[in-house]
């Protein structure tokens, strides 16, 4: 149901929503405790210390990882958020779109993860999507250590890095209850989703008549140059929203010539029609990038808007604000 919309000369706010309690799949996950967890020095984890499967080699490249960023003060709330940099799937934004974010994050108390995924053409789908929810289980598995909740862990995507944030928001799994890991028998369900001008879709509605080299190609980097309609479908995250699918809070700006706005509308009306916790903040005259947006004088507001939405959801205590 809309339960929010605003319009101004610079803003557009879209909400809707089911309420804050709602049943989400993999609530209150337990760690397990066989798991080895940090200390609190800890900076750099790798996703596999004993090589991740399918790589190529033994360079960082090869290697997915986490640099954890910890909040001088913890919020009382005791949130974590990975956070994907974009990068058209062939490179990562990293200071803009990662370790500035995370720094940020730090800020209002939340403890952050930047993921450094793989990258095409070297690795192709699915081994960004295997990262991101190896991602997910092992900050789960870890929560203690971390001082975050199993169920406070939510993901901030950028570009393409919202595009990997919202296929592991709508293609999460329960785990495998048999597997040796103990990481991999939890479930990698994100507890919410940030997506700032994210690439959602790969149809040619919003993406345009040649979809794998669209988003600077994006589609390309992550499938490769064969990619069948299916698989283009597979990946248009728009197409594969569920009632299960975690609150989701979306920015993007009206101007954007890389990524279209579309992208994000296409998502916010599936949310709404499949009943999700959904907001969406749209900018006019604004472009693609920025991270934190500090000069682009109208998007620079998201970081607050996003803050407030996560303290109305129950994920961010007003305590230390």
């Amino acid at each position: 149901m809309l339960s929010l919309i605003l319009l101004s000369v610079a803003c557009l706010v879209i909400g809707t929503g089911r309420p804050a309690g709602a049943t989400r799949a993999g609530a209150h996950t337990p760690a397990p405790t066989a798991v080895t967890t940090p200390t609190d020095s800890t900076a750099f984890i790798l996703l596999w210390p004993n090589g991740a499967p399918g790589a190529l080699d033994t360079t960082d490249a090869d290697r997915p990882s986490l640099t954890v960023f910890r909040p001088e003060t913890p919020n009382p709330s005791a949130t974590g958020v990975i956070v994907l940099p974009g990068g058209a799937y062939g490179g990562l934004s990293v200071t803009s779109e990662g370790t500035n974010v995370a720094r940020w994050l730090n800020t209002i108390g939340v403890t952050a993860f930047v993921l450094h995924y793989r990258l095409g053409p070297r690795y192709h789908h699915p081994f960004p999507f295997d990262d991101a929810q190896r991602a997910i289980r092992l900050v789960r598995a870890r929560a203690a250590a971390f001082g975050v909740i199993p169920n406070h862990i939510g993901l901030l995507g950028f570009s393409a890095g919202g595009h990997l944030a919202a296929t592991a928001a709508t293609r999460f799994d329960v785990g495998r209850s048999a597997a040796t890991d103990p990481i991999d028998r939890l479930n990698s369900q994100p507890n919410f989703v940030a997506l700032i001008y994210p690439v959602v879709s790969f149809q040619r509605d919003i993406a345009g008549p040649e979809p794998l080299h669209a988003y600077a190609g994006s589609g390309l980097n992550l499938l490769g140059p064969n990619a069948t309609a299916a698989q283009l479908a597979d990946l248009s995250a728009e197409l594969h929203v569920t009632p299960l699918t975690p609150p989701t809070f979306i920015v993007h700006g009206t101007a954007d010539r890389l990524v279209s706005v579309d992208n994000s509308i296409a998502l916010y009306r599936a949310l709404v029609h499949a009943g999700v916790v959904a907001e969406l903040h749209t900018f006019a005259d604004e472009g693609h990038g920025g991270g934190l947006s500090v000069t682009q004088p109208g998007m620079r507001v998201w970081p607050e808007l996003f803050r407030r939405w996560l303290e109305a959801r129950g994920f961010l205590s007003s305590e230390i604000q």
